[in-house]
């Protein structure tokens, strides 16, 4: 007990123990975090740029593109930093930022996620109602009101965890700080943390999953009344994406905070663990933008207006520059 008032600092996990690993692992973990922050970025930009996709839909797919972005920066540059130098150590305030942050984002992620999922089944399944049901006013309240909620459900589960004494060993066995992690490591008695986790993942996970599974269940059954075209094929781009990110992301993270904690941590917890915090913000660009034609069109659309703006651009100062060449020539021989 006297050690845990002292703790001022954790030990993360590595990933190997050879040096030449562990910068292969940080060259790897750069990437991921690149390719996921700038194609997220674009899918913010397309939707904010295009006004063809201010919609209701890409409303929430631009705001989880920007908590994609923030969700991969909490865990991601601490674990290829460490990688990089060759050290495992986070302070405890570090650790406690990272459970906060990853539970406000995991919680928001899944909110948003069955929200899209909510709005799919409105403009399918109840098109004529669909600018009712989801109107302006609805997604930015129900926006405010998930990140308010977020922020109360990880703030009280980040306070009770960080309360119990830590005392058994620094060590986390993890590449990030979280909550199942650092209930291994207490010396005090912890059935009620995971009880309180056991419950708030399975109303609120399996609240979520049961929803989405119901409107995609009677999002399917409409589709298949369509006539084979264009229609059908438009509702499948679009509904295809969701569901692979919502099986990765929930699959992955209820095995992690559904286990119990007393069974011993091994390889395959840090892989769901990379999975659910690194996977669905690195897949959301990707199967969006291969998936759905309007965001295609709306890149090509930007892209060739960079391109056309900057031949544009180049071409005006060539003309300015014979220009003024001529000019001077033309005082010379005067």
């Amino acid at each position: 007990m006297s050690n845990s008032s002292t703790t001022t600092d954790f030990l993360l996990m590595e990933i190997s123990d050879m040096r030449d690993l562990q910068l292969f692992y940080a060259m790897i973990f750069s990437l991921i975090y690149l390719l996921t922050v700038m194609g997220n970025l674009v899918i913010a930009a397309v939707t904010t740029l295009d006004k063809s996709l201010h919609t209701p839909m890409y409303f929430f797919l631009r705001n989880l593109s920007i908590l994609d972005s923030c969700y991969i920066s909490v865990t991601v540059p601490k674990s290829y930093m460490n990688s990089l130098l060759g050290t495992r150590s986070i302070s405890k305030a570090g650790c406690g930022a990272q459970v906060f942050l990853v539970l406000l984002f995991g919680f928001v992620e899944l909110l948003f996620l069955t929200i899209m999922a909510h709005d799919r089944f409105a403009a399918i399944c109840r098109p004529l109602h669909y600018p009712v049901i989801m109107s302006p006013h609805l997604c930015v309240h129900s926006t405010l009101a998930t990140l308010l909620s977020g922020l109360i459900y990880a703030a009280l589960h980040t306070l009770n965890t960080f309360r119990l004494p830590f005392c058994h060993s620094h060590a986390v066995q993890q590449l990030f700080c979280d909550i199942p992690s650092l209930l291994k490591l207490s010396c005090s008695d912890t059935f009620s943390n995971q009880i309180g986790n056991l419950l708030s993942t399975l109303v609120i996970g399996g609240g979520c999953f049961i929803y989405i599974i119901k409107s995609y269940i009677h999002i399917f059954s409409t589709v298949l009344r369509f006539p084979v075209g264009a229609d059908r094929k438009k509702a499948f781009s679009t509904c295809v994406p969701h569901i692979l990110v919502v099986s990765v992301f929930l699959s992955s993270g209820s095995y992690v905070y559904l286990r119990p904690s007393a069974m011993s941590a091994g390889l395959m917890d840090m892989v769901l663990s990379v999975f659910y915090s690194t996977v669905p913000p690195l897949f959301n660009p990707i199967i969006h933008s291969l998936r759905n034609e309007q965001i295609k069109c709306a890149i090509r659309e930007l892209m060739t207006r960079m391109f056309c703006s900057g031949d544009v651009l180049r071409i005006k100062e060539a003309f300015l520059f014979h220009s003024s060449q001529s000019h001077a020539f033309g005082n010379k021989c005067r």
